[in-house]
């Protein structure tokens, strides 16, 4: 059943890709596996194309890492404590929540102890709910003028996570606000940063948002099922 789940996904960035004149090769499905056990993982790996993971909590995230049966793509999109970057800076292949100077800084440093460079997206909290983390579109630019020189991080785009909403149209405004953003970023050419990656949309939004150039898609429910938060 996951592999249906995962292609008909597959098939629907396509068709999204080809509504927007894009090609579905810019667009990475990433596989939400947060509360879900290694086997579904596995299962994945065996079944289909699937290569990059996305967890919410550091201490899944490593135990996965650490056992998994081969060589994966992590991405870490939960809100990460600056107590927790030491555990994760040197197996993730990018940190989508990145949205204050601290952690920033806590990433830099953790970084140079294992003499990685880590990419990183700054999470933007476009649609300004204040039950989400992340910053105004407003306070970006200032960030990465701040680290834009940090030796061992490289910033490579933005992330958000739009309102969930019945009706996906409704979230059509937010994903374009962030490609405007990232765009306006881009143009000022700044030194050692990146915007060629669009962290947003998710189950029950995700073709909308490949519609407005999303480069990366985080896809939980739509392919593992509903989650049980109780376990």
């Amino acid at each position: 059943m996951l592999k249906e789940n995962y292609e008909k996904v597959k098939e629907n960035i396509v068709r999204a890709c080809e509504k927007a004149g894009r090609s579905p090769e810019d667009v990475t499905l990433i596989a939400v596996s947060k509360t879900k056990p290694l086997s579904d993982i596995e299962e994945l790996l065996s079944d289909t194309d699937a290569v990059d993971f996305g967890e919410n909590k550091v201490q899944e995230l490593v135990d996965k890492y650490e056992n998994v049966s081969r060589p994966v793509n992590w991405h870490m999109i939960g809100h990460l404590q600056t107590n927790k970057v030491k555990y994760i800076v040197d197996k993730v292949c990018m940190i989508h929540s990145v949205d204050s100077l601290n952690l920033a800084k806590t990433i830099e440093k953790e970084a140079a102890k294992h003499d990685v460079t880590v990419n990183i997206l700054i999470e933007v909290n476009v649609a300004q709910e204040e039950t989400k983390f992340g910053l105004s579109c407003d306070e970006v630019l200032p960030l990465i003028q701040e680290i834009k020189d940090f030796p061992h991080i490289r910033v490579k785009g933005l992330m958000t996570i739009a309102p969930f909403v019945d009706d996906p149209e409704d979230n059509r405004v937010y994903f374009r606000k962030l490609k405007d953003l990232s765009l306006d970023i881009q143009s000022k050419s700044i030194d050692n940063i990146d915007m060629s990656v669009l962290s947003m949309g998710m189950t029950n939004d995700y073709e909308v948002a490949v519609e407005e150039g999303a480069t990366l898609v985080r896809v939980g429910t739509g392919i593992f099922g509903a989650r049980n938060y109780n376990i």
